[in-house]
């Protein structure tokens, strides 16, 4: 933990001498990063093993670490803050102290304990065949499940799942959810997470959004059920229809009396599953039926899981056999101990290895020391790049889904990345957190359609880790319903609000603010006037605030600044001159000329009518180089002026209203003029775009259009990206009865959506193949006018799944002739369909 505060103090002082923000302390700044190199140097070279000698010493970093960081920002806000951190010289002298020790310690570890330097640049070493929804040691436990889903009684039904934290409840349910027998006999699927401190609200409306497009078809209006109370709106679309409604992580009986009358009993067989750690809700959920008891695993089983996820299908070598099965019978049965400890193994497969990992829980007998031994070993055992990033996760609320756009922008701005030459800092965080998924810390729980991970969440005993493991240290403190103060004798440098706003008003005002340099609040209507005083916050992430205050602009040190805002005034904005990341839903604002000198900003983000103004003329280029993101601008025009300001934009949003013939003045032709944009939404509300409008840059990887009514001739401006992976067509992107597709292109396209196209036949000959050869994914919604599905669809190799929304009868009937088709010639159904 102490190598990410160290990370976050060595790139704010490379940017305080790049940028000559304090020059009158700029050879005591260059004093203090060479000070600071080594002590990074010395964590990344020490191991797990030698943990119990550098604890203290990491104690001590990370304090003065601290110290230096708050004089450093306190200087670039101008302020003096707290008299007991103004002193520079003494810290640097702190740190020569502790540069000293750390001289000693290595002396101790000895040569021999040391490992070599972690390569920043990070490779994923674990087989794409684990996490594929299997389970192991669970086969009987499916089969029944199974059984009592389908063939029960036809009473609604609840089946209660019931087990210690980690044994494998949540997993059990996932791939009952996602069984193909399971899918085929609900009309309704349904995932509520619920959790200790549950949201009624939350959950009504994950109920509604999810079946929201149901009630629309159903009912043909979906404005008729906006004015009904949530509760109403869900128990009205489940009403007389075959639904299966997983209540995941339920805690409290309370809960079951809240949701109870939502789920109408129509006799058609529907099912409820309940998973939860409390016999007593379980009962009280269910007192008809008897409970699933989930059971530990047996020691074949645990080996079997400690394989897969180390190995995959390949088998262990011999070698490691031995200790390896001591290692899974350590494990003591619990399937979340196996899964993190193969996370872990999976890394180094050696001998020495592997017995020092198997040295440093063998002793423990408690099933819970057991556990938390191995929580906390698989922390220990994170290379020091990845601690404090694991830890930050924490941050969030408990099964809170995180957005990873959200978290990457989140770990840029606290400085806890380190940097790679020839990629972004963004990149290397997709990285880290892709190793974290793979030592099975983190959890992938949704994919976007290029197939990165898209949300993420953590299990609630690795976030009570990192809670524990962050205050223990003061890398961040939470302030929810549990813990409703913090000691006014510790310096507070991140804090993370929750829940009751009344609760959190009288807290903050009483946490010694001096001395917070970033904070993550999630609630909703949170009074941001509180926080203006603060000089040194570095992230602001705020719920839902009816303007923001005017002192905002004193914060000269922030870095990330996003809310839900009713008003945004933003004509200061520039005075945030190390702003990175701003983000504002629900706004209408103009932005300021001035938008065009804040060098630092990474990504722009608005869901409103947002203008960006043309660059002020007569004056020195400022490129921005650093800009990855700008969306969503209204009437973007794409003159060689802007362009040549935002060379290495990656995601462009735009969309355009009114009812302007004169497309030539948007300059649309120019997009092909960003070389590294790679994702490119396009919404066009009003007049029809001219054939031939767009040039379309080459890098493109997604790309998404809505409304531009081309005539589908002009999908060869499309069809010859050479790395187009996905292709989103929606609300009359193209017009016209026929598309046939051209040899030679969409080469690499593997995700494919058309919606609300009103596209009659569309012509894909087997002679055209290799264009589609890559194809992953086709999603069809509301496409009432298409025929069928092309039968040559179906001889694509890499195809796996087929959504179909609301479509024909014909369409349907196309479809499970290709999946006849398929099983003839292989005798296997590879394809999935999905229909709704």
């Amino acid at each position: 933990m102490a190598y990410a505060v160290l990370l976050s103090l060595t790139n704010n002082l490379e940017h305080v001498l790049h940028q000559h923000l304090i020059p009158q302390n700029e050879k005591q700044i260059e004093t203090l990063l060479e000070r600071v190199n080594f002590l990074k140097d010395f964590l990344e070279n020490s191991s797990p093993q030698s943990s119990k000698l550098t604890e203290g010493l990491e104690i001590k970093i990370i304090d003065a670490t601290n110290k230096a960081e708050y004089i450093v920002e306190s200087q670039i806000a101008a302020s003096h803050g707290d008299e007991r951190f103004t002193n520079l010289k003494k810290v640097i002298e702190e740190i020569d102290s502790i540069k000293q020790e750390a001289m000693k310690v290595k002396e101790e570890i000895g040569a021999q304990d040391l490992q070599p330097r972690i390569s920043s640049s990070l490779s994923s070493s674990k087989p794409d065949s684990i996490g594929k929804g299997e389970v192991v040691g669970f086969d009987d436990d499916l089969v029944k499940i199974k059984e009592r889903l389908i063939y029960g009684s036809s009473n609604l039904e609840t089946v209660s799942i019931v087990g210690m934290g980690g044994i494998g409840k949540t997993t059990l349910a996932k791939v009952v959810y996602g069984d193909k027998s399971i899918s085929s006999h609900f009309y309704i699927r349904n995932w509520v997470t619920v959790s200790q401190d549950y949201n009624m609200q939350e959950i009504l409306q994950g109920l509604r959004d999810s079946m929201q497009k149901l009630a629309k078809e159903k009912k043909g209006d979906e404005k008729s059920s906006a004015s009904k109370p949530l509760a109403d709106e869900v128990y009205q679309n489940l009403k007389g229809m075959r639904y299966l409604v997983i209540m995941d992580d339920v805690w409290d009986t309370k809960v079951w009396d809240d949701v109870n009358r939502l789920f109408p009993n129509d006799n058609n067989g529907s099912r409820i599953i309940l998973t939860t750690r409390q016999e007593q809700v379980a009962v009280y959920a269910n007192s008809r039926l008897p409970l699933h008891h989930m059971h530990f695993l047996n020691e074949d089983n645990s080996w079997k899981l400690l394989c897969k996820e180390v190995f995959g299908k390949v088998s262990c070598p011999p070698e490691l056999e031995k200790i390896g099965k001591e290692i899974a019978q350590n494990c003591r049965g619990l399937p979340l101990a196996v899964v993190l400890i193969g996370g872990l193994l999976s890394k180094t497969k050696t001998q020495h290895y592997w017995r020092d990992v198997a040295a440093n829980f063998s002793a423990i007998t408690s099933d819970d020391d057991q556990f938390l031994k191995i929580l906390s070993l698989s922390y220990n055992y994170l290379p020091h790049h990845l601690k404090g990033c694991f830890l930050y996760i924490g941050i969030f609320p408990e099964d809170f889904n995180i957005r990873v756009a959200m978290l990457v922008k989140l770990w840029v701005a606290e400085g806890i990345l380190q940097p790679v030459k020839s990629k972004s800092l963004e990149d290397v965080a997709y990285e880290y957190l892709s190793d974290l998924v793979d030592r099975n810390l983190v959890l992938a729980f949704e994919r976007s359609s290029d197939g990165k991970i898209k949300v993420c969440k953590i299990h609630d005993r690795l976030r009570d880790l990192c809670t524990r493991e962050a205050q223990r240290k003061n890398f961040f403190h939470v302030i929810d319903e549990k813990l409703l103060s913090i000691p006014i004798d510790i310096d507070v440098h991140r804090v993370s609000i929750h829940n009751n706003r009344d609760i959190l008003y009288c807290r903050c005002i009483n946490l010694p603010t001096s001395l917070i340099q970033s904070s993550l609040f999630v609630d909703e209507g949170l009074n941001l006037q509180v926080f203006e005083n603060l000089r040194l916050l570095r992230v602001l992430h705020s719920g839902r605030v009816y303007k923001l205050p005017d002192g905002i602009i004193q914060l000269v040190n922030l870095r990330y600044l996003s809310g839900r805002c009713e008003q945004a005034t933003l004509e200061s904005i520039y005075k945030l001159r190390n702003l990175q990341t701003l983000i504002m839903h629900e706004a209408s604002v103009q932005l300021p000329e001035e938008i065009w000198k804040m060098t630092q900003l990474r990504h722009i983000e608005f869901q409103g009518n947002v203008n960006l103004p043309d660059p002020p003329s007569g004056e020195i280029v400022v490129v921005l180089e650093n800009l990855q993101t700008l969306s969503c601008l209204t009437n973007f025009r794409c003159t060689e002026e802007v362009l040549k300001r935002i060379p290495n934009l990656k995601k462009l949003e735009i969309s355009y209203t009114g009812k302007r013939v004169d497309w030539e003045y948007y300059c649309l032709n120019n997009l092909g003029q960003l070389l590294k944009l790679e994702i490119l939404k396009c919404f066009f509300y009003g007049q029809s775009l001219e054939p031939n409008v767009f040039t379309f840059p080459r890098s493109l990887k997604k790309l998404t259009l809505l409304g531009c009514k081309l005539p589908w001739e002009d999908m060869k401006a499309i069809d010859s990206l050479p790395n187009l992976e996905v292709l989103k067509l929606k609300s009359d992107a193209f017009i016209g009865e026929e598309w046939e597709t051209t040899e030679g292109g969409f080469d690499q396209l593997k995700f494919l959506l058309l919606e609300k196209i009103d596209l009659k036949y569309w012509i894909v000959d087997s002679i055209h193949f290799p264009i589609l050869e890559r194809l992953e994914r086709l999603v069809i919604k509301d496409c009432h006018d298409l025929e069928e599905i092309p039968n040559g669809i179906g001889e694509i190799p890499t195809l796996q799944l087929i959504e179909l929304h609301y479509c024909s009868t014909s369409i349907i009937t196309s479809v499970e002739k290709i999946l006849e088709e398929q099983r003839e010639n292989t005798g296997d159904e590879v394809l999935q369909v999905r229909i709704l």
